[in-house]
Protein backbone atom coordinates (compact mmCIF):
# COMPACT_ATOMS: atom_id res chain seq x y z
CA UNK A 1 0.00 0.00 0.00
CA UNK A 2 1.53 3.49 -0.92
CA UNK A 3 0.88 5.69 2.09
CA UNK A 4 1.22 8.90 0.36
CA UNK A 5 3.42 10.28 2.70
CA UNK A 6 6.50 11.48 -0.05
CA UNK A 7 6.82 15.13 0.22
CA UNK A 8 5.03 15.04 3.23
CA UNK A 9 6.79 17.37 6.54
CA UNK A 10 7.03 15.28 9.68
CA UNK A 11 7.92 16.83 13.13
CA UNK A 12 9.03 14.04 15.53
CA UNK A 13 9.99 14.81 19.06
CA UNK A 14 12.30 12.99 21.52
CA UNK A 15 14.00 11.59 18.31
CA UNK A 16 17.28 10.75 19.42
CA UNK A 17 16.65 7.59 19.97
CA UNK A 18 14.27 4.69 21.17
CA UNK A 19 10.98 4.73 19.91
CA UNK A 20 11.26 8.46 18.05
CA UNK A 21 14.33 7.39 16.32
CA UNK A 22 12.51 4.64 14.88
CA UNK A 23 9.63 6.60 14.18
CA UNK A 24 11.69 9.18 12.38
CA UNK A 25 13.87 6.43 10.54
CA UNK A 26 10.25 4.82 9.24
CA UNK A 27 8.72 8.25 7.97
CA UNK A 28 11.82 8.87 5.95
CA UNK A 29 11.68 5.61 4.71
CA UNK A 30 8.00 6.50 3.99
CA UNK A 31 9.37 9.92 1.41
CA UNK A 32 8.49 12.48 4.33
CA UNK A 33 11.09 15.43 5.17
CA UNK A 34 11.85 15.21 9.03
CA UNK A 35 12.38 17.63 11.51
CA UNK A 36 14.03 16.42 14.39
CA UNK A 37 14.21 18.02 18.05
CA UNK A 38 15.41 16.54 21.20
CA UNK A 39 17.65 17.91 24.24
CA UNK A 40 20.75 15.23 22.19
CA UNK A 41 22.55 16.96 19.56
CA UNK A 42 25.18 14.12 18.92
CA UNK A 43 22.12 11.42 18.66
CA UNK A 44 20.21 14.24 16.45
CA UNK A 45 22.97 14.65 14.01
CA UNK A 46 24.08 10.91 13.93
CA UNK A 47 20.23 10.13 13.26
CA UNK A 48 20.47 13.21 10.42
CA UNK A 49 23.44 11.70 8.88
CA UNK A 50 21.29 8.25 8.69
CA UNK A 51 18.33 9.75 6.49
CA UNK A 52 20.01 12.33 4.38
CA UNK A 53 17.04 11.85 1.92
CA UNK A 54 14.82 13.23 4.66
CA UNK A 55 16.72 16.49 4.60
CA UNK A 56 16.79 16.84 8.26
CA UNK A 57 16.17 19.63 10.60
CA UNK A 58 18.10 19.19 13.52
CA UNK A 59 16.69 21.27 16.23
CA UNK A 60 18.03 20.84 19.84
CA UNK A 61 15.45 21.96 22.33
CA UNK A 62 14.20 20.70 25.70
CA UNK A 63 10.40 20.94 24.91
CA UNK A 64 9.68 22.00 28.70
CA UNK A 65 11.16 25.60 28.50
CA UNK A 66 8.74 28.49 28.09
CA UNK A 67 9.87 29.19 24.64
CA UNK A 68 10.09 25.77 23.33
CA UNK A 69 6.75 25.31 21.09
CA UNK A 70 7.18 28.65 19.20
CA UNK A 71 10.90 27.71 18.76
CA UNK A 72 10.12 25.24 17.28
CA UNK A 73 7.11 26.45 15.15
CA UNK A 74 8.98 28.74 13.64
CA UNK A 75 12.09 26.65 12.94
CA UNK A 76 9.93 24.35 11.07
CA UNK A 77 7.82 26.74 8.83
CA UNK A 78 10.80 28.53 8.16
CA UNK A 79 12.71 25.61 6.73
CA UNK A 80 9.81 23.56 4.85
CA UNK A 81 6.71 26.13 5.08
CA UNK A 82 4.50 23.91 6.26
CA UNK A 83 4.06 21.33 9.01
CA UNK A 84 1.74 18.02 7.98
CA UNK A 85 2.47 15.29 10.46
CA UNK A 86 3.44 16.22 14.57
CA UNK A 87 4.72 12.91 16.47
CA UNK A 88 4.72 13.78 19.98
CA UNK A 89 7.26 11.48 21.25
CA UNK A 90 9.31 12.97 23.65
CA UNK A 91 8.23 11.86 27.65
CA UNK A 92 8.85 9.68 30.24
CA UNK A 93 7.60 7.47 33.21
CA UNK A 94 7.84 8.71 36.45
CA UNK A 95 7.18 5.97 39.00
CA UNK A 96 7.19 6.28 42.69
CA UNK A 97 8.46 4.17 45.75
CA UNK A 98 6.04 6.53 47.97
CA UNK A 99 3.45 9.36 46.92
CA UNK A 100 5.96 11.25 44.97
CA UNK A 101 6.98 15.28 46.04
CA UNK A 102 4.90 17.69 44.62
CA UNK A 103 8.03 18.54 41.75
CA UNK A 104 8.41 15.51 40.41
CA UNK A 105 4.18 15.87 39.65
CA UNK A 106 4.36 18.78 38.62
CA UNK A 107 7.89 17.86 36.34
CA UNK A 108 5.86 15.13 34.97
CA UNK A 109 2.78 16.94 34.35
CA UNK A 110 5.10 19.65 32.37
CA UNK A 111 6.72 16.74 30.53
CA UNK A 112 3.90 14.62 29.11
CA UNK A 113 1.08 16.78 28.70
CA UNK A 114 1.72 20.91 28.56
CA UNK A 115 4.93 20.44 26.38
CA UNK A 116 3.07 18.64 24.07
CA UNK A 117 -0.28 20.82 24.09
CA UNK A 118 1.97 23.59 23.60
CA UNK A 119 3.62 22.28 20.36
CA UNK A 120 0.22 21.23 19.09
CA UNK A 121 -1.38 24.40 19.50
CA UNK A 122 1.56 26.53 17.81
CA UNK A 123 1.32 24.28 14.60
CA UNK A 124 -2.50 23.85 14.61
CA UNK A 125 -2.84 26.95 12.93
CA UNK A 126 -0.37 26.31 9.73
CA UNK A 127 -1.93 22.77 9.46
CA UNK A 128 -5.72 24.38 9.55
CA UNK A 129 -4.38 26.93 6.59
CA UNK A 130 -3.81 23.97 4.80
CA UNK A 131 -6.13 21.96 5.87
CA UNK A 132 -4.47 19.10 6.52
CA UNK A 133 -2.78 17.46 9.30
CA UNK A 134 -1.66 14.37 11.94
CA UNK A 135 -0.95 14.50 15.35
CA UNK A 136 -0.23 11.48 16.97
CA UNK A 137 0.37 11.34 20.73
CA UNK A 138 2.92 8.79 22.40
CA UNK A 139 1.49 8.15 26.08
CA UNK A 140 1.19 5.57 27.77
CA UNK A 141 -0.53 2.91 30.36
CA UNK A 142 -3.28 3.94 31.69
CA UNK A 143 -3.81 0.86 33.91
CA UNK A 144 -1.65 1.78 36.69
CA UNK A 145 0.30 -0.61 38.87
CA UNK A 146 1.99 1.45 40.97
CA UNK A 147 2.04 5.56 41.79
CA UNK A 148 3.57 6.73 38.71
CA UNK A 149 3.38 10.53 37.82
CA UNK A 150 3.30 9.68 34.65
CA UNK A 151 -0.12 8.22 34.65
CA UNK A 152 -2.06 10.99 34.94
CA UNK A 153 -0.65 12.94 32.42
CA UNK A 154 -1.52 9.89 30.33
CA UNK A 155 -5.05 10.42 31.08
CA UNK A 156 -4.97 13.89 30.46
CA UNK A 157 -3.51 13.86 26.89
CA UNK A 158 -6.28 10.92 25.83
CA UNK A 159 -8.85 13.71 27.27
CA UNK A 160 -7.03 16.45 25.29
CA UNK A 161 -6.57 14.84 22.40
CA UNK A 162 -10.13 13.43 21.98
CA UNK A 163 -11.72 17.32 22.58
CA UNK A 164 -9.08 18.17 19.66
CA UNK A 165 -9.95 15.37 17.47
CA UNK A 166 -13.63 16.66 17.22
CA UNK A 167 -12.65 20.52 16.80
CA UNK A 168 -10.22 20.00 14.22
CA UNK A 169 -11.45 17.55 12.05
CA UNK A 170 -13.24 19.47 9.59
CA UNK A 171 -9.90 21.23 8.75
CA UNK A 172 -8.59 17.77 7.53
CA UNK A 173 -6.33 17.03 10.86
CA UNK A 174 -6.46 14.27 12.77
CA UNK A 175 -5.72 13.67 16.73
CA UNK A 176 -4.65 9.67 17.63
CA UNK A 177 -3.23 8.86 20.81
CA UNK A 178 -0.76 5.20 20.95
CA UNK A 179 -0.13 3.97 24.61
CA UNK A 180 3.19 1.89 23.95
CA UNK A 181 3.15 -1.80 25.85
CA UNK A 182 6.55 -3.03 26.89
CA UNK A 183 8.69 -2.14 23.75
CA UNK A 184 12.25 -2.74 23.39
CA UNK A 185 13.91 0.98 24.04
CA UNK A 186 15.89 3.34 26.25
CA UNK A 187 13.37 3.65 28.88
CA UNK A 188 12.50 0.09 28.95
CA UNK A 189 15.91 -1.59 28.35
CA UNK A 190 17.82 0.50 30.74
CA UNK A 191 15.49 1.80 33.59
CA UNK A 192 12.46 -0.26 33.84
CA UNK A 193 13.39 -4.10 32.65
CA UNK A 194 17.18 -3.93 32.85
CA UNK A 195 17.94 -7.56 32.70
CA UNK A 196 17.04 -10.50 30.44
CA UNK A 197 15.68 -12.00 32.95
CA UNK A 198 12.92 -9.51 33.69
CA UNK A 199 12.23 -8.59 30.39
CA UNK A 200 11.61 -12.76 29.66
CA UNK A 201 9.52 -12.64 32.72
CA UNK A 202 7.21 -9.95 31.91
CA UNK A 203 6.59 -11.53 28.22
CA UNK A 204 6.26 -14.88 29.63
CA UNK A 205 3.76 -13.77 32.28
CA UNK A 206 2.10 -10.54 31.35
CA UNK A 207 2.40 -10.57 26.87
CA UNK A 208 0.00 -12.73 25.16
CA UNK A 209 2.09 -12.99 21.97
CA UNK A 210 4.88 -14.08 24.53
CA UNK A 211 7.68 -11.65 23.59
CA UNK A 212 8.57 -7.70 24.42
CA UNK A 213 7.72 -5.78 21.22
CA UNK A 214 10.72 -3.94 19.06
CA UNK A 215 10.24 -0.05 17.97
CA UNK A 216 9.26 -1.11 14.32
CA UNK A 217 5.75 -2.93 15.77
CA UNK A 218 4.83 1.04 17.15
CA UNK A 219 6.28 2.79 13.99
CA UNK A 220 4.22 0.66 11.00
CA UNK A 221 1.13 2.55 13.14
CA UNK A 222 2.25 5.50 13.16
CA UNK A 223 3.19 5.86 9.72
CA UNK A 224 -0.42 4.50 8.97
CA UNK A 225 -2.00 7.12 11.30
CA UNK A 226 0.45 10.04 9.70
CA UNK A 227 -1.09 9.02 5.77
CA UNK A 228 -3.82 10.46 3.78
CA UNK A 229 -5.12 7.03 4.14
CA UNK A 230 -6.26 7.40 7.68
CA UNK A 231 -8.45 10.29 7.17
CA UNK A 232 -11.69 8.51 9.04
CA UNK A 233 -9.72 7.45 12.16
CA UNK A 234 -9.05 10.32 14.52
CA UNK A 235 -9.86 10.74 18.77
CA UNK A 236 -9.08 7.04 19.22
CA UNK A 237 -6.31 5.32 21.80
CA UNK A 238 -4.62 2.88 19.93
CA UNK A 239 -2.54 0.13 21.98
CA UNK A 240 0.32 -1.85 21.47
CA UNK A 241 1.23 -3.61 23.50
CA UNK A 242 1.35 -7.41 22.34
CA UNK A 243 -2.43 -7.83 23.63
CA UNK A 244 -1.01 -6.77 27.59
CA UNK A 245 -3.50 -4.62 28.37
CA UNK A 246 -6.87 -6.32 29.97
CA UNK A 247 -9.22 -4.29 29.14
CA UNK A 248 -11.33 -4.48 25.93
CA UNK A 249 -12.34 -1.25 25.40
Amino acid sequence: MDLQLAGRVALVTGASAGLGRTIARMLAEEGCKLALVARRRPLLDSLAAEIPQAEPLVIEQDITAPDAAARIRDAVLARFGRCDILVNNAGGSRPQPDLGTPEIWAEAMELNFHAGLRITHALVPAMQAQQFGRIINLTGQDEPHNVNAANAPNGAVHIWAKALSRTLGLHGITVNSIPPGRIHSEQIDNRIMPTAESQRHWAETQVPVGYIGEPEDLGVLVCFLASPRARYITGQVIHVDGGARRFPH
